[in-house]
C-alpha cells in the first residue's frame, strides 16, 4: 500500500500519523477488504510499520517479508558484537562506512525530523529542488557505483520525481519523519511471534546482525542477495519477488 502522505495517498491534515497509526490503518484496510489472512512486504518505512503490525494483528497476519530488517542488541547485552561471526562484522562495518549515523548522510533526516515544514517550502516550489533532493539519495544508496544513470533510464527517475511533484507531497511525506521523532518504534518492546523473512540486499544503506534480529522475530528465513541497494523493489524487481514467494510459499505449505 501506499503510505499515508505518500504518491497518491490521502495527505494527514492533522498530527499522529506516524508508523504505529500507519500499521493500524493497515490492519483496518485488510479487514475492510474482507482478508482473513494475509501476508505483507516491506523495507524502510515499511519495517518499521511491519514490525507493529506483526504485534497487534497476529490474528490475521501470516507472516512478513522485508528488505530491511531492523533490530537492536538484546537486553542485557554488555558486546553487541558477541556471537556475531567475523563475516558478518564486516559486511555491517562496511555498511556503516557508507552512511555512518551522524555522518552526512543523516542530514536529510535530521531536517526532516526537526524541521519538515521549512524544508517543504523549497520541495513544493522548485521542481529542480525536488529533483534535487531524491536524486542524490539514488545516487548514493542505490547499487549504481555512484552513477544512477548506469542502473535507472531518465524515465524511471523521472516517473519517481513526478509522483512526488504532481501530487504535491513533498511535504507529507517528510512528515513521516517527524512523526517517528514524536512517537518512536522501541525495539526492545515485545518480540514478533508471527513468522519473518529477511532478505538483505548487498548494498543496503545499513544492516544489523543477524543474531538481534532473531532475538527480536520470529526469523525463519535469511537470504543474502549478491546485488541490489536500497530500492530493492526498483532495482532487483525478480529478485525479490522470488524470496518473496519462496517465503510464503514455504508458509502456505505447512
Amino acid at each position: 500500500m501506499s503510505l499515508p502522505g505518500y504518491g497518491f495517498s490521502g495527505k494527514p491534515t492533522r498530527p499522529g500519523y506516524g508508523t504505529r497509526r500507519t500499521a493500524r490503518i493497515a490492519a483496518e484496510l485488510m479487514a475492510r477488504l474482507g482478508y482473513e489472512r494475509y501476508g505483507a512486504q516491506g523495507g524502510d518505512w515499511g519495517a518499521h510499520i511491519l514490525r507493529q503490525l506483526g504485534q497487534i494483528d497476529q490474528e490475521h497476519l501470516i507472516g512478513f517479508h522485508s528488505n530491511m530488517c531492523r533490530a537492536v542488541p538484546p537486553p542485557g547485552t554488555t558486546d553487541p558484537n558477541a556471537g556475531v561471526p567475523p563475516e558478518e562484522r564486516r559486511l555491517i562495518a562496511a555498511a556503516r562506512q557508507r552512511t555512518a549515523e551522524g555522518s552526512r548522510e543523516g542530514g536529510y533526516g535530521e531536517i526532516q525530523r526537526t524541521r519538515p515544514q521549512t524544508l517543504a517550502y523549497g520541495l513544493n516550489d522548485s521542481p529542480a529542488g525536488q529533483a534535487a533532493w531524491i536524486l542524490e539519495k539514488w545516487r548514493t544508496w542505490s547499487d549504481s557505483g555512484g552513477d544512477p544513470e548506469a542502473r535507472f533510464t531518465k524515465d524511471e527517475l523521472l516517473t519517481n520525481i513526478m509522483i512526488y511533484w504532481v501530487t504535491e507531497t513533498g511535504n507529507s511525506s517528510a512528515r513521516m519523519y517527524y512523526e517517528a521523532r514524536a512517537e518512536p518504534v522501541h525495539y526492545t518492546e515485545g518480540r514478533v511471534e508471527v513468522p519473518v523473512a529477511c532478505a538483505l540486499f548487498a548494498r543496503e544503506i545499513v544492516r544489523w546482525p543477524r543474531r538481534w534480529v532473531e532475538a527480536q522475530y520470529n526469523l525463519v528465513r535469511w537470504t543474502e542477495i549478491p546485488r541490489g541497494g536500497h530500492f530493492a523493489a526498483f532495482e532487483e524487481p525478480l529478485l525479490l519477488a522470488e524470496d518473496v514467494r519462496a517465503f510464503f510459499r514455504d508458509l502456505l505449505d505447512r
